[in-house]
């Protein structure tokens, strides 16, 4: 059966470092494009970024270009999504998601091309 399991999520303060995982089974994640939504309080869901391995590809919104880095473990059937610096802004539901395709697709098709999603870890950044 394909599973998504997010961990890591918490509270933490500005500026502050988290590391949020995404643990699959039923799959191998090297065969998928893995991505990371997330969704604040009366606002759409926002794809945060996406990787797909063999051809290797990622992507990442503007707003956390530099802070976030997403990242595979082959081994551990693992993707992570490690988040330094955080601000404020970034406080929502962070899921994680998985699409048949075989490369990360544009940010208007993102959401639509997700076959699987896990059921999400709360991030909260105060001031």
């Amino acid at each position: 059966e394909v599973q998504l399991v997010e961990s890591g999520g918490g509270l933490v303060q500005a500026g502050g470092s988290l590391r949020l995982s995404c643990a699959a089974s039923g799959f191998t994640v090297d065969d998928y494009a893995i991505a990371w939504f997330r969704q604040a309080p009366g606002k759409e869901r926002e794809a945060v970024s996406c990787i797909r391995n063999s051809p290797d590809n990622t992507y990442y919104t503007d707003s956390v270009k530099g802070r976030f880095t997403i990242s595979s473990d082959n081994a551990k059937n693992t993707v992570y999504l490690q988040m330094n610096s955080l601000k404020p802004e970034d406080t929502a539901v962070y899921y994680c998601a998985a699409s048949t395709l075989g490369y990360c697709p544009g940010t208007d098709y993102m959401y639509y091309a997700m076959n699987y999603w896990g059921g999400g870890t709360l991030v909260t950044v105060s001031s």
